[in-house]
């Protein structure tokens, strides 16, 4: 299916501008036909962007509202989220290939709940209160005093491109309750979703500087998050690009938010019942083709159950509809661009000529010749130190390995530079006492449950630095104030 959309348009204090750099060309990874081409911000326009943003937070009318308007206009945001959900979700099938039958809830449903949080959160402000009084103290001489919390400025939030929405619920929506304007930078990848989410906080009514949105080269990137006047960037993206941010803001001294990459543990530990954590497991590293920071990519299974393992997954996972993603009935889309399979293909190839085996997928789907399809593909046969264990591929590729004890399941579990997120199936109890041994910022037990809008994501090492999401990442987008005087 081959549709023809809109281009993109930057949006800066409060108009929709067309860029005047090189044109962002948004090819359907489905169909691999060119859709829509939008010009890119230039340099000009990047200042601009981050100067009606610094005039919004230093004295705009955004800076005058309460935070009682700020969570109205969050909501109002939200209800259009939900109202505009079709349209979303085509739109996220045409260009990203995210199959509609799952594209509700990562581009609509989920941001929503995170969005609406955030408004809540607003209103009310930090757990400890926008001032905390604090006890007297006595020494030299009796002091009263109070910790403030206040908008920590101008935030660039840098998405990328596999949930977009999402990514604006994390950053923006904790950015604008706290009070802070922002600069949105989207992936080239996503302009056109990114460039519908920003249209629906006109439509709410966000005053001029709010929300400004950019998107184009690299350049484009570096020059909001390089800027003096952005207090604060918060990206996510790969390693490699975080570090990059880094050195850009570095000069500032700009406080950094980073959420990064992962290559997930999935432990299944001795007395678990094979033939339900297969599926969930396997779903769990397909779900948006594998493209997923948080998927659950490295299963460990005790030497005794791989056999059963390997050869349920292997039957559950061409169950699995690979195909055009505006069927209701596909579950995986294609991955992102060519060079991106092309990558992930490269991976396969070496580990295969190193003896991996592939029990299931490592091809091409038939029949989808143009798009960027790859089935979903489980690895065997290889250490925890071979490349496809140890990379983030974003894709549907699974690799399973044994152990012989839980002492040898922790230490490969943490033998990893990322540590975002793990999951552990087996007895409740004896599943959480495991958890507790494994550097993860998320461990989900036999599943867990809900997306929790009140919980924190992030982790430590290469997965990043700080948390998005929940208390933790609410209290990023302030600045503590200690104030104090004598009695």
């Amino acid at each position: 299916m081959t549709t023809t959309h809109a281009s993109a348009e930057c949006f800066i204090d409060g108009r929709w501008i067309a860029g005047a750099g090189e044109p962002v060309v948004t090819v359907s990874p489905s169909t691999s036909a060119v859709i829509a081409e939008s010009p890119a911000a230039d340099a000009a326009q990047v200042t601009a962007a981050v100067a009606s943003a610094r005039r919004a937070f230093d004295g705009g009318e955004w800076s005058r509202l309460s935070p009682a308007d700020r969570g109205r206009l969050l909501h109002r945001f939200a209800d259009l989220l939900e109202k505009n959900r079709d349209s979303l979700v085509r739109l996220a099938a045409a260009e990203l290939g995210t199959p509609i039958s799952t594209g509700p809830t990562l581009h609509v449903d989920l941001p929503g709940t995170f969005f609406r949080w955030f408004a809540d959160a607003a209103i009310r402000g930090p757990r400890d209160g926008l001032e905390q009084p604090m006890p007297l103290h006595h020494n030299p001489i009796t002091t009263s005093g109070m910790l403030v919390r206040e908008p920590i400025g101008v935030v660039a939030a840098i998405v990328a491109y596999n949930v977009p929405v999402m990514m604006c619920a994390y950053k923006l929506g904790g950015a604008l309750a706290a009070g802070c304007s922002t600069v949105l930078v989207s992936s080239p990848r996503s302009v056109l979703l990114t460039a519908a989410v920003v249209k629906l906080f006109e439509e709410a009514g966000f005053p001029k500087g709010a929300v400004n949105f950019v998107y184009g080269a690299p350049d484009v990137t570096a020059g909001v998050a390089g800027s003096p006047d952005v207090d604060m960037v918060t990206f996510t993206g790969s390693p490699a690009i975080g570090s990059k941010i880094l050195e850009i803001a570095a000069p500032n001294l700009t406080k950094v938010v980073l959420e990064l990459g992962g290559k997930s543990p999935n432990i299944v530990l001795p007395g678990t019942d094979i033939a339900k954590a297969v599926p969930a497991s396997a779903l769990r590293f397909t779900r948006n083709s594998g493209q997923a920071c948080g998927a659950t990519t490295r299963t460990f299974v005790p030497q005794q159950d791989l056999v059963e393992y390997v050869e349920r997954s292997a039957e559950f996972l061409p169950t699995l509809t690979v195909g055009d993603p505006f069927d209701p009935d596909t579950v995986l889309g294609p991955l992102i661009t060519g060079e991106h399979r092309d990558r992930v293909e490269g991976v396969l190839s070496r580990a295969v000529a190193a003896g991996a085996q592939l029990p299931v997928g490592g091809g091409r789907p038939t029949g989808l010749d143009d798009g960027y399809f790859l089935e979903a593909t489980l690895v065997t046969g290889v250490p925890n130190a071979a490349e496809v264990a140890q990379e983030e591929l974003f894709a549907p590729v699974g690799v399973i390995m044994p152990y012989t004890d839980l002492d040898e399941a922790v230490r490969l579990a943490n033998d990893v530079r990322y540590a975002l997120n793990a999951n552990v199936w087996g007895p409740t109890p004896d599943a959480i006492d495991f958890g507790r041994r494994l550097r993860s910022g998320t461990v989900t037990i036999n599943g867990g449950g809900g997306m929790r809008a009140d919980a924190p994501w992030g982790g430590p090492g290469h997965s990043g630095i700080g948390r998005e999401g929940g208390e933790e990442g609410f209290r990023e987008f302030f600045e503590t104030k200690h104030m104090q005087w004598p009695l």
